[in-house]
């Protein structure tokens, strides 16, 4: 395996993949590896001669007051973790290699960010399109591969492949859950002892908004008092950001669950934002 830092060697090393007739899988991550990343890696493989794995932290996806200088970064393990999953190559670049100081192009897509997420964290999604669409430019990959548990981000990078026409099959996998429940994330390690131990109420808020719909309650007004309710009681001290019931793929809100829809939800849990989703189908 690889580690390269500089855009230009990626972009070359990749050129001279594809100049062999050899197709390529990318994972970009934040890093700080956990299983749910390692499974992407799995599925990756599958589908591609080459695997690369980005590692970047990247500031334009963050707001001035978030998590940016105490996210977690572990980039030995992190090494260890994707050579052992199958990874060729991996891009670890700084801020300055990715962005340039007059740097002035960006890339959105509005319509799909300003809830969920986007409400709460103007500007995220722009800077995560515009990391993605540069890693996409550098790597030119076959295909890529994404977590579900960031449901939105997923949804906006599709739409942004498709209206961009970028020539990349974007793969979506199912999240990867502890065993009690709780989704995993790398932000799960801010979590004290106590509030680790009441954070799958988040997930068994879901299974139960996901009983109720399957019991016949289609009414989102009614879905969501209950799962507010709920973590109420199992999770104290939470604070729901937003518990939305929305179209899976226009990320619109809907009134009734009479079609596939998406239950996202983001909850602070002490200092921690945590966020989880569950597809309800009738």
């Amino acid at each position: 395996m690889e580690l390269l830092a500089d855009p230009n060697l990626l972009k070359q090393h990749c050129h001279a993949w594809r100049a062999q007739g050899l197709s390529i899988a990318l994972v970009p991550t934040m890093g700080f590896l956990h299983a749910g990343h390692l499974s992407l890696f799995d599925h990756a493989r599958t589908l591609a001669d080459r695997l690369v794995v980005s590692i970047f932290v990247n500031p334009t996806q963050f707001g001035p007051n978030e998590d940016l200088d105490r996210y977690p970064r572990d980039l030995p393990r992190d090494l260890e973790l994707a050579a052992a999953h199958g990874a060729d190559l991996v891009f670890a670049p700084e801020a300055q290699a990715m962005y340039h100081p007059d740097h002035a192009a960006w890339v959105d897509v509005p319509e799909l960010g300003r809830g969920l997420c986007g409400a709460s964290r103007p500007g995220h999604f722009r800077g995560v399109c515009t990391v993605v669409a540069k890693l996409f430019g550098l790597a030119r990959p076959d295909v890529a591969v994404f977590g579900e548990k960031d449901w939105q981000q997923l949804a906006i990078i599709r739409r942004m492949t498709r209206d961009l026409e970028l020539g990349v099959t974007v793969v979506g996998r199912p999240i990867f859950r502890e065993p009690d429940g709780l989704a995993m994330s790398s932000r799960n390690v801010y979590l004290t002892p106590g509030e680790r131990a009441e954070a799958p109420a988040i997930r068994q808020g879901l299974v139960l908004v996901q009983g109720a719909v399957r019991s016949g309650e289609l009414d989102v007004g009614r879905l969501g008092l209950m799962f507010r309710a709920h973590l109420a009681e199992k999770l104290s001290g939470a604070r729901v950001d937003y518990a939305e019931f929305v179209h899976p793929e226009a990320l619109s809100p809907v009134v009734r669950v009479d079609a596939p829809t998406l239950f996202a939800v983001a909850v602070f849990v002490g200092r921690v934002r945590l966020i989880d989703n569950i597809l309800l189908e009738v």
